[in-house]
């Protein structure tokens, strides 16, 4: 991984993408987004994850975050690992139409390593880049809030439910715990 797409100083701002595997659209369903909702609050109240933007697109995920304690790599790991965990026991136990597809998707992806791993859902790194300034937070901030709006998914950020852009533009409380810029 080049010097540029690592973390820095954890307790420093970063953007942060995270992509599915071959960009597949896993997360259409809110029960996958809700896993990612929910870890991320479990990575904000255990493991001192400081998140100041999110917006979860089907097949990737942007955050805003910085750390208290742990190093925010690390924290990064343990979310995706836990994550890739949750989504494979849903897709196996839950009502998923695409079930078949999907592991096998995974499965695949998971040949490729020789970690012994049996699905692989989170592509290799995330894309960390240091914030520097205040305008380029406010640039990274507007541009994850209208990825959704870009896509044509919504016609206004603040109205996809799985992003802070409500939380910023309307003062709405969203379903993850937010640090006030």
């Amino acid at each position: 991984m080049s010097e540029n797409y690592k973390v820095g100083e954890s307790n420093r701002l970063h953007s942060i993408t995270m992509t599915v595997v071959d960009w597949v659209d896993l997360f259409t369903r809110p029960i996958y987004k809700d896993i990612i909702a929910d870890s991320l609050n479990y990575c904000i109240e255990n493991k001192g994850l400081l998140l100041y933007g999110y917006c979860i697109m089907p097949s990737h995920v942007h955050i805003i975050a910085s750390s208290k304690n742990i190093p925010l790599s690390d924290i990064i790991r343990d979310f995706k690992k836990f994550t890739s965990k949750s989504f494979v026991r849903e897709i196996k136990n839950g009502i998923e139409s695409r079930r078949e597809w999907l592991l096998k998707k995974f499965e695949f992806a998971a040949k490729r390593l020789k970690r012994g791993v049996n699905y692989k859902v989170w592509k290799d790194g995330f894309h960390p880049v240091e914030l520097t300034d205040n305008k380029m937070m406010d640039q990274k901030l507007e541009y994850i809030h209208q990825n959704p709006v870009v896509e044509k998914y919504v016609y206004k950020a603040e109205d996809w439910v799985y992003s802070s852009a409500g939380f910023y533009n309307c003062q709405i409380d969203g379903i993850i715990t937010l640090q006030m810029l």
